[in-house]
C-alpha cells in the first residue's frame, strides 16, 4: 500500500521522504492557504521532494473553468495530478481531462455511488473520506470495503486514495481491506511509530548493554 502526506508543508514533507515512507502528497486549498505561498510555486517545490502524485486542487466550480485550470495546473510539473470534486461538473471535466490523459483525484467521495461514477468518467483516483463519514455515524471503512469490491467486479484502473485519515488504526484497516493509497496528516503519520513496547524494549536493551560494558572493563 502506497502512503501519500496530506500536507503543502515543505518540513513536513522533507521530513517523512527523509523516513523512506512516503509515495505522494494530496494537497487542498486550505492546506496551502496556511502556508501563505503562491499555490503554484508551492506545488512545484513538493513535486520536486517527493518525485511521486502531488494532488492539486482546483477551486473553479463550472466544468470548462475546472478545465482550464486543470490544464495550467498539470504545466507545472508532470507529478501533479488534478484534484476535482465530486459534482456533476467534475464529472464532466474529470471526463474530458482523463481522455486527454490527465491524471484526476476525484475527491469528496462519501459514497460507492458517487466512486462509481467517478470511475465511469475516467478518474485514476477515487478518494473517499472515511473520517469524516465515522464523524456522523456512519462506517467509513465499510465504503473502502464496497469500493474495493466494484474495482474487482469491474477492472477499473482507478486507485483508492484512503481520505480524511484521523488515526493509524483507519490506516490498519484500509491495509487489510486492500486499498491502494492512505493520505494521511503528518501527526497521523507519525503517531505510527508509537508502541510503549517499543520504548519499553530500546531502554531495556540499553541498560543490558551499559551494565555489559561496565562489567567487561
Amino acid at each position: 500500500m502506497k502512503i501519500f502526506l496530506d500536507t503543502a508543508n515543505l518540513e513536513e514533507i522533507k521530513t517523512a521522504t527523509d523516513w523512506g515512507v512516503i509515495d505522494g502528497v494530496t494537497t487542498n486549498p486550505t492546506l496551502v492557504a496556511k502556508e501563505n505561498v503562491p499555490f503554484e510555486k508551492r506545488i512545484k517545490e513538493i513535486c520536486e521532494i517527493v518525485k511521486g502524485p502531488v494532488s492539486a486542487e482546483v477551486t473553479a466550480l463550472n466544468w470548462n473553468e475546472m478545465i482550464e485550470e486543470a490544464k495550467k495546473l498539470a504545466e507545472i510539473d508532470k507529478h501533479v495530478v488534478i484534484k476535482i470534486p465530486m459534482t456533476k461538473d467534475g464529472l464532466k471535466a474529470t471526463k474530458v481531462l482523463s481522455e486527454e490523459n490527465i491524471a484526476v483525484n476525484m475527491t469528496l467521495i462519501f459514497s460507492s455511488a458517487q466512486a462509481l461514477l467517478a470511475m465511469k468518467a475516467g478518474a485514476r483516483y477515487v478518494s473517499p473520506f472515511v473520517g469524516r463519514l465515522d464523524d456522523i455515524s456512519s462506517d467509513g471503512m465499510k465504503l473502502i470495503e464496497e469500493i474495493v469490491q466494484i474495482i474487482e467486479n469491474y477492472d477499473f484502473r482507478a486507485e483508492i486514495i484512503v481520505a480524511s485519515v484521523r488515526h493509524p488504526m483507519h490506516i490498519v484497516h484500509a491495509a487489510l481491506i486492500g486499498a491502494d493509497i492512505v493520505t494521511v496528516p503528518f501527526k497521523v503519520l507519525q503517531s505510527m511509530f508509537n508502541h510503549p513496547l517499543t520504548d519499553i524494549g530500546i531502554d531495556r536493551f540499553m541498560k543490558d548493554w551499559k551494565d555489559y560494558q561496565n562489567r567487561t572493563k
